[in-house]
């Protein structure tokens, strides 16, 4: 991994990222393809959307279809099919998603497998070793994410800071692991380190230092978005951004709308993924530069307009709204593409669009201007 800041406008910073399979310009969103597969859509349509980068899970593919197939195939690039650079997430925020199917120890975490009820375990080497299996251009280490809620005597309450420590502490050990084994592998790819504490500041420092410490090629903020408050989301979230390395890309793990986005981007952070585009399109929510549409509607039945008349997705110029509103009510499987390219295209464009104002140095005046036009034509939600 080679990362270097080509442009500033405050803090948001337009970087160049050179991967193994390729550069990625940032600011940049990665479509998620949990499975291997950014649902509806073929390697040749994210392509077309400008897509640079897309982000795979190690867990489910760990599970499903197992790696035996993927090193069959040399790594999950050729099993896919797609030439350009892969981000693997290392499983932890799919084992923290078990709740309280998972027990998490020292040495990693036991859970039932939901395919077919065998125990398993996975540590921080094994999400290592299967990483290394799939080949991607930048590897995550395995972490514990905290949550935000706790569930105590039949009620939940957010965690405390001795909880959320012990959990960022067990991170920092994991952490270390990761990096042992992955030297051990010699991988030639990237391995990035991931920031936890919840919502407090002083474990946010500690985990930062510590991860510091160890070396990463790059830096992850984690563990938000999982139920907190908005505002305190951003709070930490831009608190976390001041403590990554400025020489090395910063990336916003699973946050989220286009307005936390331009806030992420305006902290100074590089890379971002999030379900939002692609699972909404599949239930009819559309993101656009004037607002949110809400396609099944009923007023869009007889409307003639494009989805939006500003882009340029192959969506917009050639269906209706009342024909992708016809498609959403008759649960036809074109309506989840034909919404997901637009999706993804709008979300792509979006760290085009801020990639350019930075480097003019517009980027306040863009980001305030998208804001702007978002919130007063947007359906509520």
């Amino acid at each position: 991994m080679r990362f270097e800041v080509q442009a500033a406008d405050g803090l948001a910073r337009a970087g160049l990222l050179q991967l193994a399979h390729g550069p990625v310009e940032t600011p940049a969103f990665m479509p998620v393809g949990t499975y291997g597969a950014v649902k509806a859509l073929a390697p040749g349509d994210l392509q077309q959307l400008g897509a640079q980068i897309v982000l795979s899970n190690t867990y489910h593919l760990w599970l499903r279809p197992g790696l035996s197939v993927i090193r069959a195939h040399q790594g999950l690039h050729r099993f896919i099919g797609w030439g350009g650079p892969i981000l693997t997430d290392s499983g932890g925020f799919q084992v923290f998603s078990l709740g309280p199917l998972r027990k998490v120890g020292e040495d990693g975490v036991r859970f039932r497998s939901p395919i077919n009820g065998d125990a398993m375990l996975l540590t921080p080497e094994d999400s290592i070793r299967i990483q290394h299996v799939l080949d991607s251009d930048v590897a995550m280490v395995f972490d514990e994410c905290t949550p935000y809620w706790i569930e105590s005597r039949g009620q939940a309450r957010p965690a405390s800071e001795r909880e959320a420590a012990a959990s960022m502490q067990l991170s920092l050990r994991w952490a270390r692991r990761c990096r042992e084994e992955f030297d051990r592998l010699q991988g030639d790819r990237a391995l990035s380190g991931i920031v936890l504490g919840g919502l407090f500041e002083s474990l946010r420092d500690v985990s930062a230092q510590g991860l510091r410490a160890i070396g990463f090629d790059g830096y992850a903020i984690g563990g938000l978005s999982v139920g907190e408050p908005k505002a305190q989301m951003r709070a930490i979230m831009q608190y976390a951004a001041t403590r990554l390395p400025a020489q090395a890309p910063r990336y916003l793990m699973g946050v989220g709308t286009p307005e936390d986005l331009l806030a992420a981007i305006a902290a100074g952070l590089d890379l971002f993924d999030c379900v939002l585009p692609t699972r909404n399109a599949r239930n009819g929510w559309l993101f656009t530069r004037h607002g949110d549409l809400k396609i099944r509607n009923a007023r869009y039945r007889d409307d003639t307009a494009p989805l939006d008349p500003d882009c340029r997705c192959a969506t917009c110029r050639q269906f209706s709204r009342a024909y992708l509103h016809h498609l959403q009510r008759i649960n036809e499987m074109l309506g989840a593409r034909l919404n997901t390219i637009h999706n993804l295209h709008y979300y792509l464009d979006l760290m085009r669009r801020a990639r350019r104002s930075i480097q003019d140095g517009t980027f306040d005046q863009m980001a305030r201007s998208e804001l702007a036009s978002r919130a007063a034509s947007g359906e509520a939600p």
